[in-house]
């Protein structure tokens, strides 16, 4: 009777020196099958558009406002986020500055700040990751010139080739 207790000490240490998990315990893939949590970089207010770095987009019949993308703000950073600087000229005389961002894979635009007369930078107010609305000149942006198949263009080059050709080669499945 005395050999019991210890015998049974003895499987319960060794009970839970199994269940115990070590970094090396995975099996081959199984690493793979974690997703890996996406982060935004910071990001700074670009240089304020100037007129000669305007390229003028088509972004569909429901406008009647001209649309450009100023080629020197256009970047893809390290968090596949395109970033630009869209200008919009309404037919009556307005002019509407924006510094936005699109996240191709999750079909999501952010506004991060909006130009202001005197040159400067304004943050935007609510600036959370949203939906692409179908009918929007993001969703333009997105489908035509920097994002052909939900996967953003590999550098800025890309993106003013898309602009001056007027659309992305691949978005029309042509390459």
């Amino acid at each position: 009777m005395r050999i019991l207790p210890p015998f049974t000490a003895l499987l319960v240490l060794a009970g839970s020196a199994v269940a115990q998990q070590f970094p090396g315990d995975k099996k081959y893939g199984e690493y793979y099958d974690e997703k890996k949590q996406w982060s935004e970089q910071e990001v700074a207010f670009p240089a304020f558009p100037q007129p000669a770095d305007l390229i003028e987009f088509d972004a569909g019949a429901a406008s009647r406002n001209r649309h450009y993308v100023d080629a020197a703000t256009l970047t893809v950073g390290g968090d596949r986020v395109v970033r630009y600087v869209v200008v919009i000229k309404t037919p009556g005389g307005a002019t509407n500055i924006s510094f936005e961002g699109l996240r191709c894979e999750a079909r999501l635009g952010r506004h991060y700040g909006f130009g202001r007369a005197d040159g400067s930078w304004a943050k935007a107010r609510q600036s959370d990751w949203k939906a692409l609305r179908p009918d929007s000149y993001q969703s333009v942006l997105s489908k035509e010139y920097f994002c052909p198949g939900q996967t953003p263009i590999f550098k800025a080059e890309e993106g003013v080739d898309a602009l001056r050709r007027g659309g992305h080669p691949l978005a029309r499945g042509v390459e």
